[in-house]
């Protein structure tokens, strides 16, 4: 890729955060607070831009120590013995401001093919004089895909963990 650039995720303005349906009712947000990546542009042309991310499992968030404590053990996450969850892919863009982006999700051991949809919220130099770009990222996952496969029903048959899994990223990425 001639004229190469680099952006990467600058942490303290972004943020990874998932949604899962719990007893079909509601519904558990949670986040991760530990994650990394960013893109590689030719110039400064978003279109076609690879990358690369990776979160922290055991940095996962619910709010609920006892569920976070669930998450990382062996029945999902299983931290100690996968400590990230990972992504590579392209950015394509669909019109304007709309991309998607289309690659492989790692978690655990199993990697398979996701597209997530992209809106490009803009460019901007901040006060410090560095050059910082917006996205704004969504999508679902299957977690039984990825073999999160834990489940329980209850006595009355409902099911307590949803297996579709919406993610929200927000993300910005700082200019190198």
């Amino acid at each position: 890729m001639e004229n190469k650039t680099t952006w990467k995720i600058d942490p303290m303005h972004s943020e990874v955060q998932f949604k899962v349906k719990h007893l079909v009712i509601s519904t558990v947000t949670g986040s991760f607070k530990s994650f990394e990546g960013g893109l590689e542009t030719a110039g400064d042309d978003f279109n076609g831009a690879n990358a690369s991310f990776s979160i922290a499992t055991s940095s996962v968030d619910t709010n609920v120590a006892d569920r976070d404590a669930h998450l990382k053990s062996g029945d999902f996450f299983d931290s100690e013995n996968y400590p990230n969850m990972t992504f590579k892919g392209e950015l394509k863009q669909k019109s304007g401001d709309d991309f998607k982006l289309v690659g492989t999700l790692t978690i655990k051991d199993i990697t398979k093919e996701v597209e997530l949809t992209v809106e490009h919220g803009g460019v901007m130099v901040d006060g410090y004089g560095q050059t910082k770009a917006g996205f704004e990222i969504t999508g679902n996952i299957n977690r039984k895909d990825f073999g999160l496969t834990w489940s329980m029903v209850t006595e009355a048959g409902g099911v307590v963990v949803g297996d579709n899994v919406k993610l929200h990223l927000n993300v910005q990425l700082v200019k190198g």
